[in-house]
């Protein structure tokens, strides 16, 4: 082993806007904040975060094309897609009608796609 996780870091325009969208998506905490506007969250400071950087001409990915791929996503695991879909749509979430009856594809605020799953 060369090392360990450590996070996984979104650029976007608004760190806090798009670190409170996932705090109440996924009930984490912010582990670190400074004064560039970064942002780590997660479950414990000790403990692999997701991490937000702030960048001035920020383009969001463009799914499902290539032209901006989505270079990757997360998976969040629900017991009720409906309910969670609400959920997310009340926090900023965009629905992408797109899907299957397992998992179904959003964008956060800043335009990243994320899935919701339940298998």
């Amino acid at each position: 082993m060369i090392g360990k996780w450590q996070a996984t870091v979104f650029d976007c325009p608004d760190t806090d806007r798009l670190a409170s969208f996932y705090e109440d998506l996924l009930g984490m905490i912010r582990v670190q904040h400074d004064d560039d506007g970064w942002i780590s969250i997660g479950d414990a400071p000790d403990r692999p975060a997701l991490g937000f950087q702030r960048v001035a001409d920020y383009t969001p990915p463009r799914w499902p094309s290539q032209d901006l791929p989505q270079q990757l996503h997360l998976d969040v695991r629900v017991d009720d897609l409906d309910i969670a879909e609400a959920k997310v749509l009340a926090l900023g979430a965009v629905s992408m009608n797109s899907g299957s009856k397992a998992h179904r594809v959003f964008l956060d605020p800043a335009g990243h796609p994320f899935c919701l799953v339940s298998w």
